[in-house]
């Protein structure tokens, strides 16, 4: 059987009246929230905007190989 409820101040809150004796070991699988942006603020995307792209000259395989050009690492 599956319950349904909500986290409320770090405990969980079934939804509807449920008959498990006190005790009771239990899953608890988050499920996924709407993607509701409303009153969030900017991405981190939009955030980071006016920085992207701004460093001229990188390697093209900057993205890929960033431990060797950061830390000297060996390329893969």
């Amino acid at each position: 059987m599956v319950y349904r409820g909500i986290v409320k101040n770090g405990v969980v809150v079934l939804r509807d009246r449920s008959d498990l004796p006190e005790g009771t070991e239990v899953h608890i699988e988050p499920v996924a929230q709407r993607e509701s942006r409303a009153g969030e603020g900017p991405t981190l995307l939009e955030q980071l905007s006016d920085v992207i792209g701004s460093v001229p000259e990188l390697p093209p395989d900057m993205a890929q190989q960033h431990d060797h050009y950061l830390h000297g690492a060996p390329k893969r």
